[in-house]
């Protein structure tokens, strides 16, 4: 199949994490002031997690655990925003440029209101589009399932890529 310029694709990314006991929730590369914090591999930012594989997805480049194995020691801690910047740059090298995110978060704490504009600037940054072009909403689970009983929380994530 030949690609035009100007193609449109979407690719959906999800992410969850349970909550530890800790100091803060890092989602997107902030850290929102919690009395928990989420566990994982790398350092757990299930916002830059999913928006990662929703680019990846979009440009069918594979998936985040594919690029960043939790069995690689390497990846133990990493940072997630250096994670969702390398898929980026995998994006470009494929001829593929981000359009627009649009992120929900599913928790019943924090709130994710309050550190809206803070997310989008540090996503906007990485992805390297202004914030206008991410969206970030806070849903929570109203009381329901393990997210609901705030074991944990989970991203959804859709994202628009361009053929350069």
């Amino acid at each position: 199949m030949t690609h035009t310029r100007g193609e449109t694709r979407v690719g959906i990314g999800y992410d969850s994490h349970r909550f530890v006991p800790g100091s803060g929730v890092l989602l997107g590369g902030v850290t929102i002031p919690a009395a928990v914090a989420l566990t994982g591999h790398s350092d757990a930012d299930a916002v830059c997690h999913a928006v990662t594989d929703a680019l990846l997805g979009a440009a069918a480049l594979g998936d985040i655990g594919a690029l960043f194995p939790d069995t690689d020691p390497a990846n133990k801690g990493r940072d997630s925003v250096a994670m969702l910047r390398e898929a980026v740059k995998r994006l470009g090298g494929a001829g593929w440029a981000p359009a627009n995110v649009d992120v929900t978060v599913v928790c019943e704490q924090p709130k994710i209101g309050p550190h809206r504009d803070a997310i989008r600037s540090s996503l906007g940054a990485a992805v390297g589009l202004g914030a206008d072009a991410i969206s970030i909403k806070g849903k929570t689970n109203e009381g329901m399932g393990w997210i609901g009983r705030g074991e944990g929380l989970a991203v959804v994530a859709v994202a628009t890529v361009i053929r350069k």
